[in-house]
C-alpha cells in the first residue's frame, strides 16, 4: 500500500512538472490558439449567437439598468436602491467664487473665521451651532446600527454641531452624546414620548425627502432586527410601519395644531419641516410659512436614503442647485428670509459644494451619505472585496459587528473639522472674516443659463455687483 501512494504521488508530480514544462515553451502559442478560436468564432458567428451582442445592449440599456432589471425579475419586489440616484443632475460644479486679490485682499491665514450659525432665529430657544454643517437623518434600525449611530453623535458633540436622528429609534446613549439633537417627528408609532420630545434640540416634521418623498413602507422583522426592535416598541413578528401621512384625512390644518402643540412642549425650540423639492416648490413653501415653521430642511433630488424605489430617486423631485435657489428666492420674496432658516441637502459631498449651497442663501447643510463613508473610513476595506462598504454601517450589516465606535467617531470628526478648514481657507480667499458676509454676489459661472437663472454674472461677460 505505501508503494502504491508513493508511485501515485511521484506520477503526480511528473504530470505537474509536464504541465509547466508546456505552458513554459509553448504559452505563446496556447495563447496564440485561443486568440484565434475566439476571434473566429467572434467574427462568424451570427449576431444572435454571438457574444458579442451584449455589447451593444449593454451600451443602449445600461450595465445599472440590466443589474436593476435581473432584481425585478429575481423577486418580483419594487427594487430599493440605497446610496441615491445615478443620472447626472445639473449640480454645482459650474459656479466658482471671486477672489480677492487687489482690493479687497486676502485675510490673513492666522485669522479667525467666524462660521458660527444659528437656525430658527426667532424661535424662543433657537439651535445655536458652531459650524453650519450637520448631520442628517440616518435611522437607527431602519438604517444604522447603534455603534454608528454613536459614532456619529460624538463627532458631532466634539465638533459643535447637531445630530438628526431620522425615523428610527431613538437610542438613549446618543441623547446623552450628541449634545445638540434634533428629534425628527415621523410618521411613525414611534419616537413620539414626550421626554423625548422635551429633551430635543430642535424638532422637524417630516414631510417627505428628495429620495423618497412623502412616501412610506413596512420593514419586516427579518430586516430590523436586535435592540432597534424593542427601542421601536415592536412586537417579535410585528412589521415596522412609516406612514404617507400623520393623520387620517390629513389638512394643513392638522399640522399646523401640531407644530403649535410641539412648540409648546418643548418650550420654544425651533419647530420645522423637512420634504424633498419639487416642481412646486414655492407652493409648498407658501404652505408652510402658514404652519408657522422656523425652519424648512430642503432636500434635492441627488438626496438618498437606505431603501427607496429607483423611480422615486431616478424620477421625481428637482436637483438641488435650483431647489435652493428657488427657494431662498422665495422666502426672500415673502419676507421671511431672515426669519424661517433653511437647510439644504441632496448631493453635497465636499466643502466646495456645502459653501457654495451656503453663498446662495441656505443657512446650513445636512450631511447624509458623506458621512457613512468618513465615520467607516479605512474600516469599510474589511467587507470588501465581497460586499459593499455600507455592510460595516447598516444595522442588517455583515459586518457590522466588526466596526469600531470610537475609531468610526475619531475619522468623523476630523471630516467635519477638514471640511470646516477647507471653508475657511476659501473665505478668507475671499476676503471674508465670517460665514454672514458669504452671498450670491461672491459667486460666477461658466454656463450661461446657471448664471442667468441665478442672477450672477456669466464668466465672459464683466463682473456687476448684482447682489439686491
Amino acid at each position: 500500500m505505501p508503494y502504491i501512494l508513493f508511485y501515485i504521488t511521484f506520477a503526480i508530480i511528473i504530470i505537474f512538472f509536464i504541465i509547466f514544462l508546456f505552458l513554459l515553451f509553448a504559452w505563446r502559442w496556447l495563447i496564440k490558439r485561443i486568440v484565434q478560436q475566439t476571434g473566429k468564432i467572434i467574427l462568424s458567428d451570427s449576431y444572435q449567437e454571438n457574444i458579442i451582442e451584449l455589447l451593444p445592449g449593454i451600451r443602449h440599456i445600461g450595465v445599472q439598468n440590466v443589474i436593476e432589471n435581473s432584481l425585478r425579475a429575481e423577486t418580483g419586489d419594487v427594487l430599493h436602491r440605497p446610496l441615491g440616484s445615478s443620472k447626472k443632475w445639473p449640480h454645482l460644479d459650474p459656479l466658482t467664487f471671486i477672489p480677492a486679490q487687489t482690493s479687497p485682499f486676502p485675510v490673513d491665514g492666522e485669522e479667525d473665521v467666524d462660521v458660527k450659525v444659528t437656525i430658527g432665529p426667532k424661535a424662543k430657544k433657537p439651535l445655536e451651532l458652531k459650524i453650519p454643517l450637520i448631520i442628517s437623518a440616518m435611522a437607527y434600525g431602519i438604517a444604522l446600527s447603534e455603534e454608528v449611530r454613536l459614532s456619529l453623535a460624538k463627532a458631532a458633540k466634539n465638533t459643535g454641531t447637531a445630530l438628526n436622528s431620522g425615523e428610527g429609534g431613538i437610542l438613549p446613549e446618543e441623547l446623552d452624546t450628541a449634545g445638540n439633537y434634533i428629534l425628527q417627528f415621523s410618521k411613525t408609532e414611534w419616537s413620539k414620548e414626550e421626554e423625548v420630545i422635551k429633551r430635543a434640540n430642535m424638532i422637524e416634521i417630516k414631510f417627505g425627502q428628495g429620495a423618497l418623498f412623502g412616501m412610506g413602507g413596512k420593514i419586516s422583522p427579518q430586516n430590523l432586527s436586535g435592540r432597534a426592535r424593542q427601542i421601536m416598541g415592536l412586537k417579535e413578528n410585528e412589521d415596522a410601519v412609516i406612514y404617507e401621512n400623520f393623520f387620517e384625512n390629513q389638512t394643513l390644518k392638522d399640522v399646523k395644531e401640531l407644530v403649535d402643540e410641539l412648540r409648546k412642549m418643548t418650550g420654544g425650540v425651533p419647530i420645522g419641516v423637512k420634504m424633498g423639492a419639487g416642481g412646486k416648490i414655492e407652493e409648498d413653501i407658501d404652505h408652510l410659512i402658514e404652519l408657522g415653521v422656523d425652519y424648512i430642511a430642503i432636500d434635492g433630488g441627488q438626496a438618498a436614503t437606505h431603501g427607496a424605489p429607483p423611480i422615486l430617486s431616478d424620477d421625481f423631485g428637482i436637483p438641488t442647485l435650483h431647489a435652493i435657489v428657488r427657494a431662498a428666492n422665495h422666502l426672500k420674496k415673502r419676507n421671511v428670509k431672515e426669519d424661517i432658516s433653511l437647510i439644504a441637502s441632496g448631493g453635497l459631498f465636499v466643502p466646495g459644494h456645502f459653501l457654495k449651497v451656503l453663498a446662495l442663501g441656505a443657512d446650513a447643510v445636512y450631511l447624509g451619505s458623506t458621512m457613512l463613508f468618513t465615520v467607516s473610513h479605512s474600516q469599510s476595506v474589511m467587507a470588501l472585496p465581497f460586499e459593499p462598504p455600507t455592510q460595516m454601517v447598516w444595522n442588517q450589516g455583515k459586518f457590522k459587528d466588526q466596526f469600531n465606535s470610537e475609531k468610526g467617531a475619531e475619522t468623523a470628526e476630523k471630516f467635519l473639522t477638514a471640511s470646516i478648514e477647507e471653508m475657511k481657507v476659501a473665505l478668507r480667499a475671499m476676503g471674508k472674516y465670517s460665514l454672514k458676509e458669504l452671498s450670491k454676489n461672491d459667486l460666477v459661472s461658466y454656463d450661461e443659463t446657471t448664471a442667468r437663472m441665478i442672477g450672477i454674472p456669466y464668466t465672459f461677460q464683466p463682473w456687476e455687483n448684482t447682489e439686491n
